[in-house]
Parts: C-alpha cells; sequence; structure tokens
C-alpha cells in the first residue's frame, strides 16, 4: 500500500523511508521543501511537496495509509507546538477520513495520555497537544494505532523493545531506528490495531513483542 509519511524529512520519518522502500509497503515522503523533495527522490522515494500550515489535502491523493511522525522540536515555542503537533495532526486526521484512509499510525510521546498534573510544567503545552491530537485521532473512526515513545535516541537500533498499553517500565529511552522499525510493522499487525501502545527499548525482538500484545 501506499504509505504517505508526514514528517518524512524528520529523523524518524526519514528512516521509516527507507525501511518501506522497496517492500510491499510504498513510501510518499510528504516534505515542505523542493530540496528536501530533492534529496528524498535521489533515493528513489516519492515525494509529495505539501506543508502543514497551509492546505496539504492533495498530499492525500492516491494514499493507503498516513504515518504522522511530525513535531515541532525542542527549540520552538509554543505557538509552533500547537501549530504543528495540535492542529497539524488534527488536520491530518480529518483528511484521512474525507480521503477515505482507513489506517493512521501516530507518533505521540510517553505520557501523553497521564493526567496533566504529571506533566512537567515547562512541556505541559507539549503533552497537552499530543494528547490533543490523539484524543482526536481516537474519536475520528479511523483504524489507529497511536505509538508513545520514550526519549528517543540516535544509537543504533537494538530490534528490542517493551510495548503494551501500559508497560513495566514507567521511564526510558528508545532509539529513533527501533520506532522507526516498529511503525513499519505495526501498519499490518492487526494486534496493533486501535491501541494506544507505550514504547521503551527492551529485551524483548519487535516481531515477537508485537506478536504477544
Amino acid at each position: 500500500m501506499n504509505v504517505l509519511i508526514i514528517g518524512a524529512n524528520g529523523k524518524i520519518g526519514s528512516i521509516l523511508s527507507q525501511k518501506l522502500k522497496g517492500t510491499t509497503h510504498q513510501p510518499i515522503a510528504m516534505v515542505r521543501k523542493k530540496e528536501q523533495q530533492k534529496a528524498f527522490e535521489g533515493k528513489n522515494i516519492k515525494t509529495s511537496l505539501a506543508d502543514l500550515e497551509k492546505d496539504f489535502s492533495h498530499a492525500f491523493d492516491n494514499v493507503n495509509a498516513v504515518v504522522f511522525t511530525a513535531g515541532s522540536g525542542a527549540h520552538t515555542g509554543k505557538d509552533k507546538t500547537h501549530l504543528i503537533d495540535r492542529l497539524g495532526a488534527k488536520k491530518a486526521i480529518d483528511l484521512a477520513v474525507k480521503h477515505k484512509i482507513d489506517r493512521f499510525v501516530m507518533v505521540s510521546a510517553f505520557g501523553a495520555d497521564a493526567s496533566p498534573n504529571q506533566w512537567p510544567e515547562a512541556m505541559a503545552h507539549y503533552y497537552e497537544a499530543k494528547a490533543d491530537a490523539d484524543k482526536h485521532l481516537m474519536q475520528s473512526g479511523l483504524n489507529y494505532t497511536i505509538l508513545m515513545p520514550g526519549k528517543l535516541t540516535d544509537e543504533n537500533g537494538t530490534n528490542n523493545v517493551e510495548i503494551g498499553e501500559k508497560i513495566s517500565q514507567r521511564s526510558g529511552s528508545i532509539t529513533r531506528t527501533d520506532v522507526a522499525t516498529v511503525i513499519q510493522k505495526s501498519l499490518d499487525h492487526e494486534k496493533t490495531f486501535s491501541k494506544n501502545l507505550e514504547l521503551l527499548s527492551g529485551d524483548m525482538p519487535i516481531d515477537e513483542a508485537l506478536d504477544h500484545l
């Protein structure tokens, strides 16, 4: 199936694009800039030139699944978090519904489903935006998977994770490569359908961990 990757130029999105290339799932990298478009197309990855802050409905043409892994980034203000992590995500969900694209994988954040009084004050706006977008997805009627990874690292993937609706670890990290692998394998793994899943590095191979959900 054709998989639209929103946030493809980010680290997780870029890794996922490479992982999907040459599989039964055709990645379509949604990017904002023509130089980004050229870079992906130079790797034989299809692209869609679109901006989350504008009308990006054309990106959903001939798409069978959506992965939302866009984020405003740690160095931007609350306004960008609101525009990208909340409004951008909610618009993408609405467009998936409009275009009858049933499968939607959201990259959220560990703790986004916690009580607001548990969020670190400095990051409350971020968690609030993620939680709002996640709630919108859950109420959309789409076949969703919400992945809530812990602190993201750039180390090499281990292919070993702990994943579940409530896992034993209550804090920790995971490599972006392993998150991308989980997304790839979750796209058509029925045990991930209609679930919010916490995700951290662990001791179980990803295939086995998903089968045990």
